[in-house]
């Protein structure tokens, strides 16, 4: 029999495929599916501290003052109907979610503030979350912001939430940070036990008709997956927290990918609204039937042999790669024009 166990955020998983942060666990039944199903782990939808703000109705006054000349700026946050749990239906859902399975259960925070990281991070620590994903998003759009100072406001975050908490920690992470090695080493410094390698990043659409910048979402695609090993393999080695990877990941060679990159974790929502939450039993079965060909004992003897510090030739994960690849298009349509 294989050993599927893996490990994260200090914590013995049943298997490789953690459910990311998606509304299909906002229902009970689903949850229980999801165990049913072989997930090692759930991370909880998102709790957004914007929509608390909104609870007690604070922003919304701060917002429509002087919005009288420019009424379309309201329209840039969603009005509080438009979210689907309140703070205490959140950890209500937490406590229930605990008491339906027997697999960790993961509490996600999408924080702006110091104070509101750790408040809410305080009391789903209470509730009973076996960890916590800080699901981060940090983009610069004014000239004056540096990257330093994105990076320091995120550390500072992180530090709080550390501080305030037993359980462990995991930063969500986006792709925009200029040397993900440094700023990943300075999260294991400040306390986080582990980063998911990547937040998607939600771009929004241009409609040329109605001159209206509307927002976009689309099911993550297997191509997505490829950044993620990149930069799970580079990092694997040089930091002592663990990694998990979401974005891409949708069938078996993905999951192996991802654990041979050195995650210890993939991290499976897309895939699941695509195909049904019973997809995950048809990935892991998919897995062991490729490590039973193989004659592996467990999926962890395959970690991190792809990583950049295993692998004898390092240069796909440095420049050597890009110009490897250009030379070679660029030869191969050669060749194809005679």
């Amino acid at each position: 029999m294989i050993d599927f166990s893996t490990q994260y955020l200090g914590l013995k998983l049943s298997g490789p495929i953690v459910v990311s942060s998606t509304p299909l666990s906002e229902s009970i039944d689903n949850v229980r599916r999801m165990e049913d199903a072989g997930a090692s782990a759930i991370v909880l939808t998102s709790l957004f501290e914007e929509q608390l703000e909104l609870e007690s109705k604070a922003l919304d006054e701060d917002l429509s003052r002087g919005t009288e000349s420019f009424a379309e700026s309201l329209g840039y946050l969603p009005d509080l109907d438009d979210y689907r749990m309140t703070q205490e239906v959140y950890l209500e859902h937490l406590r229930r979610a605990k008491a339906a399975v027997s697999i960790p259960i993961m509490a996600s925070l999408n924080g702006a503030t110091t104070g509101g990281w750790v408040r809410f991070a305080k009391d789903m620590e209470l509730a009973g979350a076996d960890a916590i994903e800080l699901n981060t998003y940090a983009l610069a759009t004014s000239r004056s912001q540096t990257s330093g100072e994105l990076e320091l406001q995120l550390l500072d975050l992180v530090a709080a939430v550390t501080e305030a908490v037993k359980v462990p920690v995991a930063v969500k992470l986006s792709r925009s940070f200029t040397s993900l090695p440094h700023l990943t080493a300075r999260l294991e410094a400040v306390g986080a036990k582990g980063v998911v390698i990547f937040n998607r990043f939600y771009q929004p659409d241009f409609d040329i008709e109605t001159l209206e910048v509307r927002p976009t979402l689309h099911f993550s695609t297997p191509s997505e997956l490829l950044s993620r090993l990149h930069w799970a393999a580079i990092l694997y080695g040089n930091i002592n927290i663990d990694l998990a990877i979401s974005g891409g990941v949708h069938s078996a060679e993905d999951v192996l990918k991802g654990i041979m990159a050195g995650a210890g974790v993939t991290m499976m929502a897309s895939a699941l609204h695509i195909h049904g939450i019973e997809h995950i039993g048809r990935v892991l079965a998919d897995v062991r039937y490729w490590l039973e060909k193989r004659e592996y004992a467990s999926l962890w003897e395959t970690r991190g042999c792809l990583s950049r510090r295993s692998v004898p030739d390092t240069s796909p994960f440095d420049r050597g790669n890009y110009i490897k690849t250009l030379s070679s298009y660029s030869l191969r349509q050669t060749v194809a024009a005679f």
